[in-house]
């Protein structure tokens, strides 16, 4: 049974930092795409951020410089580290997976994603 359990989150300052975390169990972690979403209230949910197999990301524009994706096969975990943290990045965060090639293009769409964490709080205040 595929679980996924995010940690990390909580109160930021705007311009601050956040490092979220992602430990996968369950499954054959190096055989999955992983991705980072976020849903804000009254707002559909986002792809933030998302990896393939190896190293090749994606990312929204919205975070494209301030955030990092990032992977490590040995320990089934994923990271997320979060820089100049702005009010609009309040959410919460949810890590996901979905089983993939080797080649696949690192997709952010929420509808490609089988399995699905519980979500961290992000919050940032001004």
């Amino acid at each position: 049974q595929v679980q996924l359990a995010e940690s990390g989150g909580g109160p930021v300052q705007a311009g601050g930092s956040l490092g979220l975390s992602c430990a996968a169990s369950g499954m054959t972690y190096s055989n999955y795409c992983m991705g980072w979403f976020r849903q804000a209230p009254g707002q559909e949910r986002e792809g933030v951020a998302s990896i393939n197999r190896g190293d090749r990301t994606s990312y929204a524009r919205s975070v494209q410089g301030r955030f990092t994706i990032s992977r490590d096969n040995d320990k089934n975990a994923l990271y997320l580290q979060m820089n100049s943290l702005q009010p609009e990045d309040s959410a919460m965060y949810y890590c996901a997976a979905r089983g993939c090639p080797p080649w696949d293009f690192p997709s952010r769409l929420p509808e490609s994603f089988n399995y699905w964490g519980q979500g961290t709080q992000v919050t940032v205040s001004s």
